[in-house]
């Protein structure tokens, strides 16, 4: 088969795998070797919907000799079959690389023959870009369940970040959907790169140029959407790992129907990418705000509001706590304020100790009065006393209600799209679903 016909097919098939992220490494150029990493990431190349495909982003092959019932490469469906050998894609990097139309690799894989004959292969290939070709750019590995740990540490050695799919929510759905998986086998290889990264910390710190394991960290992807687990699930799941295996990132996936199986959602259902914005909602606010699961979502509410981001939810189901003087409370009541972000609270945090503050000043700072207003006083500000609807109109997310694009419109609520498709013109479809929400949500706080 011809190498592009075999890019052609292995990229179209790694479109899943969303953890394509190249923060957190430093590795300048030497002058004498190829390539470098920064820190702050890779950006100069963006799809039609805004993510940035600057690494290319591939399956080693595509064969797999597992039935994932989700997964368009799963041995039972009739797809167009490749594998790159281990010098034909560090090649094709490399090329990729000169033409400027990369900085750096995500390299991810089916399993071919068996998950260690998978990973020698894709650690055969990462040998080639480090020691053959001198490559020093990001490279981002997805570790196969399975494994023997010696390979997994190998390949810890030679990529920047390391992953492995947790795949789905529950064990439960993993022995459902994914037989030839098993829990342990998933977190088993997450446990060895977190105790991998600890000695290496410790190595460095008797020896700085000791070899970085995995200097980039860990992350996981779970797929949302095709079993049934709620909300709070899935959160709760979330924080765990960040505690237990120290993450840099879990990323969601909203359900893309590719085969049709009787314990899959059905090939026309749309895929639930609201519920996948407000999950990296809430996992932003359980990593930078100092939120817990518990607060965000709990037994007797499970699902996200679909009209109201996390934060702004929490705080109209919280209002005794407000207003707050944003001159003298905490910097954790700062963050849970709608409005104020991790920026703006820490420059408020430092600007508040020479003098009060008032509205002008969280202007510049960069708070969004229009939110904030509601929960906050200050030296010249004494919090809006509006109606309940007026609150909660200004609160409410637009991305629930916008219609403005194709793109965009796949991120109203469900309630929208069902009454355009009974024949309601869309935009007075979008206003109906809104003052309804308006209406509901104001009996509720």
């Amino acid at each position: 088969m011809e190498l592009l016909k075999k890019l052609e097919i292995l990229t179209d098939s790694a479109k899943y795998d969303v953890a394509c992220t190249s923060s957190g490494v430093d590795r300048p150029g030497d002058g004498q070797s190829l390539g470098n990493a920064v820190r702050a990431g890779i950006c100069h190349a963006f799809a039609a919907d805004g993510r940035c495909i600057s690494l290319l982003k591939v399956l080693l092959t595509n064969v797999c000799i597992y039935n994932c019932k989700y997964c368009v490469n799963r041995i039972s469906n009739d797809v167009p079959r490749a594998a790159f050998t281990p010098h034909e894609l560090a090649e094709l990097t490399i090329q990729f690389y000169r033409r400027n139309y990369i900085e750096g690799l995500f390299l991810s894989s089916a399993v071919i023959r068996s998950p260690d004959y998978t990973m020698e292969q894709m650690i055969r290939a990462l040998e080639l870009l480090r020691n053959e070709y001198h490559f020093r750019g990001y490279i981002h590995a997805k570790t196969i369940p399975g494994a023997d740990p010696s390979l997994v540490k190998r390949l810890g050695l030679l990529a920047d970040r390391l992953s492995v799919n947790i795949e789905l929510p529950s064990e439960e759905s993993l022995s459902l959907l994914a037989p030839n998986k098993t829990k342990r086998a998933i977190l088993a290889p997450m446990g060895q790169v977190r105790d991998g990264m600890a000695e290496n910390k410790r190595e460095l710190a008797l020896y700085r140029h000791a070899p970085r394991f995995a200097p980039a960290g860990q992350s996981t992807q779970m797929i949302v959407g095709a079993s049934p687990e709620s909300d709070y699930h899935i959160l709760r799941l979330t924080e765990g790992l960040y505690q237990r295996y120290q993450l840099k990132r879990v990323f969601f996936s909203a359900y893309i129907p590719v085969v049709q199986d009787s314990l899959l959602p059905s090939l026309d259902t749309k895929p639930p990418l609201l519920r996948e914005h407000r999950l990296y909602q809430a996992d932003w606010l359980l990593r930078f705000y100092h939120f817990t699961a518990g607060e965000i979502l709990d037994e007797d509410n499970p699902n996200f509001n679909p009209y109201l981001d996390p934060k702004c939810n929490w705080a109209i189901h919280n209002l005794h706590l407000f207003p707050v003087d944003v001159n003298t409370c905490s910097y954790e009541m700062l963050l849970r304020v709608p409005g104020i972000g991790v920026k703006s609270a820490r420059r408020i945090r430092t600007a508040r100790r020479n003098g009060r503050l008032g509205m002008d000043e969280l202007k510049r700072i960069g708070v969004v009065l229009k939110r904030a207003q509601f929960f906050i006083v200050c030296r010249d500000f004494h919090c809006a006393h509006a109606s309940r609807e007026t609150t909660v109109r200004a609160l409410l997310d637009p991305a629930a209600f916008n219609t403005g694009t194709e793109q965009l419109s796949l991120f109203s609520a469900p309630a929208i799209q069902q009454l355009a498709s009974e024949g309601m013109p869309l935009a007075l479809a979008s206003r109906t679903v809104e003052e309804e929400a308006v209406a509901c949500l104001s009996k509720q706080i």
